[in-house]
């Protein structure tokens, strides 16, 4: 096994504080579990190793979701991390429906590193919801299709692969709702 890069437990170590007392939906589980989980995807479930596409992932809500802004990144992670990670960043200056378009169109256009973040991050989404309501996870279902179709063109072969991946999480969290 390679050795890690300093980056990843750089990006492991900015999140955790970035993310220090935000719990997830359920109000018990601490956020930066999320982006641990999501991190954790992309290099076990989906088989990426490369440092900048696990930083991406770590820190994947630091800017939407924490005092952080992106010339911070840039600063402790340089310029193609932060890149990848203002992608995946929504811009809530918006209203929703224009944020949530602008997202999708910047998803679509945005590399396949990107892309292959934001699957990871729809998969944990996908896997956390279990425990909610009915309508809870058909609403994640809803986004989740939406992400998925967003960045589905210009995978290489190993990210079909974790697209299929993705769907097939989908389907089984969808066929759950159906004895919902």
């Amino acid at each position: 096994m390679p050795e890690a890069d300093p980056i990843v437990f750089e990006a492991a170590a900015f999140a955790a504080r970035a993310h220090q007392h935000q719990l997830r939906k359920d109000g018990k589980t601490p956020y930066v579990s999320h982006v641990f989980r999501v991190c954790l995807v992309v290099r076990h479930v989906f088989g990426f190793d490369e440092p900048e596409m696990l930083a991406t992932a770590l820190l994947h809500d630091t800017i939407e979701d924490t005092a952080t802004d992106c010339d911070d990144v840039v600063e402790r992670f340089g310029p193609v991390v932060a890149g990848w990670v203002a992608v995946l960043t929504k811009d809530m200056r918006l209203p929703h429906d224009e944020r949530e378009a602008a997202y999708i169109a910047a998803l679509a256009q945005s590399p396949w590193p990107v892309k292959v973040c934001k699957l990871a991050d729809v998969y944990d989404n996908l896997t956390d919801c279990a425990h909610f309501r009915p309508e809870g996870r058909r609403r994640t279902c809803h986004k989740s299709r939406t992400y998925i179709d967003a960045v589905r063109d210009g995978l290489p072969e190993k990210g079909q692969a974790a697209l299929a991946r993705v769907e097939a999480k989908l389907a089984e969290v969808e066929a759950g709702l159906g004895a919902a």
